[in-house]
């Protein structure tokens, strides 16, 4: 568990040593004064103002640096804003592409990380007016599917094509990769249609639409919800209505047709009739062969494991509780190892009370973006007093299967844990209330320091089903 002291500690005397001008010009301003020369008030005046700089900057750092949550971020107005299963994303715009563009669903097969090397090292960089700038946007090198409009077949059918090319991945829209679908325009081809396909280009939010990393609902004419995340092909029919109209607006995630002009709410109307005739199954959370897709150990943002437990925070009443993100907003500032973001996180106390909807600027890891698919659950560690949250990167990375687990019994055999396994988070807790700290992803009960919880972490993994009933600690 990363100390804000020690965090604060650290931006302090970075702020003393950039700053140290200052005490300098207060000593000899002080001097002066006392000798009687008039410019030596104004000197140590000056000195003062860069003095007290030093602890005002360190807090502000500090904040940045730091991912505490209080009661003092919770969002105005309370709770009810978002369901639990909503989540909101901000995706950065994509080049609106050449006109007569086919808008098609490819599929990922492959993907690997060709470049990203950013040299603002552990510092905030901030760009303006440039919200994805290259420097922080990772290329990837991609074997695509590319879906066929007309299957080949009939008069202006197009068959689908494979395509290996580089293209640059805003990190927000990673779990798209990982996920394997995206909405892609395929540029026309060259005269008569000679030459092949054209260039393709990706549109990065309908691609997180797709991929149901961002959940979307439809509100039709007579206010009746719809749930459409993940039905990709009433989702790829509605973003080729959007794009000929030239874009629909989308409050969070929902789209309200009685908010857009009466010919574009018809034909969206129409998607839905056609739905509801012919219902569409919801598309798998990750498309097959996710392993030859997957980036996380490539990408920066650090590594999981199951912890660590100060004696001092377990013993006085310190534990975990978890957090749920409900919205992401992109800014233009940015970390090596991931965006700075405008999050909402829901957090839930351990203790039963009322979940709360927190808004916090938080950094985060890119190797974590890349599966926001799958989950979107955090490990927060509690204060003993119960008022402060810390989002813990290491155990959710370890949760959210950033990282894989393993456990090696007191036998010595090793039993790895699938990723996103049932049994991480009953672990987790075992360990922080005993205060045993395991900070890497493998659990080694031979050591003596997990001696008392060996029998416990067996018996855990015996109820998922993780360990033969007959073995026991």
């Amino acid at each position: 568990m990363r100390s804000r002291i020690g965090v604060f500690a650290g931006q302090f005397l970075f702020a003393a040593l950039c700053l140290s001008a200052g005490p300098v010009f207060l000593l000899l301003g002080y001097g002066a004064w006392s000798d009687g020369e008039g410019w030596g008030a104004a000197m140590c005046v000056a000195g003062a103002v860069v003095t007290a700089a030093i602890p005002v900057s360190a807090a502000v750092s500090t904040q940045r640096i730091t991912s505490r949550i209080t009661r003092r971020d919770c969002v105005t107005g309370g709770n009810g804003a978002y369901g639990d299963d909503t989540f909101v994303m901000w995706a950065p715009q994509s080049a609106p592409g050449r006109a007569g563009a086919r808008l098609v669903r490819a599929d990922v097969l492959r993907a690997s990380l060709v470049h990203y090397s950013p040299e603002g090292e552990a510092t905030f960089t901030t760009y303006y007016g440039n919200y994805a700038p290259a420097e922080f946007t990772p290329v990837v090198r991609m074997t695509l599917r590319v879906h066929g409009d007309g299957g080949g077949e009939g008069p202006g059918g197009r068959a689908g094509f494979e395509v290996t090319d580089e293209w640059r991945v805003p990190p927000l829209c990673l779990s798209a990769v990982t996920a394997g679908r995206l909405a892609v325009l395929v540029a026309p081809s060259g005269p008569g249609g000679s030459g092949g396909p054209g260039r393709v280009g990706v549109l990065w939010p309908g691609s997180t639409l797709l991929a149901g990393t961002r959940t979307c609902r439809v509100i039709d004419l007579e206010g009746r919800v719809t749930d459409v995340t993940r039905r990709t092909g009433r989702q790829l029919a509605q973003m080729r209505i959007s794009r000929e109209v030239g874009g629909v607006e989308m409050r969070g995630d929902t789209i309200d047709l009685r908010r857009l002009d009466a010919g574009t709410a018809a034909r969206y109307a129409a998607v839905a009739d056609r739905a509801r005739a012919c219902p569409e199954d919801r598309a798998p959370v990750t498309e097959p062969g996710e392993a030859a897709r997957l980036l996380v150990a490539e990408l920066p943002g650090g590594e999981g494991g199951f912890g660590h437990s100060g004696r001092g925070w377990a013993r006085r009443g310190g534990h975990l509780a978890l957090g749920r993100f409900l919205e992401m907003r992109g800014r233009t500032t940015f970390q090596d190892h991931g965006p700075v973001l405008d999050t909402v996180l829901r957090v839930r106390p351990a203790d039963g009370t009322r979940p709360f909807d927190a808004a916090r600027r938080l950094t985060v890891p890119m190797n974590y973006l890349a599966v926001l698919h799958h989950t979107r659950d955090v490990v927060l560690t509690v204060s003993p007093n119960g008022r402060s949250y810390d989002v813990d990167w290491t155990r959710t990375h370890l949760l959210a299967g950033v990282t894989a687990a393993t456990v090696i019994t007191p036998e010595g055999h090793a039993i790895p844990l699938p990723r996103r396994s049932e049994a991480l988070w009953p672990l987790m807790n075992l360990l922080a209330s005993h205060a045993v700290s395991n900070p890497a992803p493998v659990l080694d009960l031979r050591k003596r320091r997990t001696a008392a919880v060996a029998a416990a972490v067996t018996d855990v993994l015996r109820d998922c089903g993780l360990m033969p009933t007959g073995d026991r600690a």
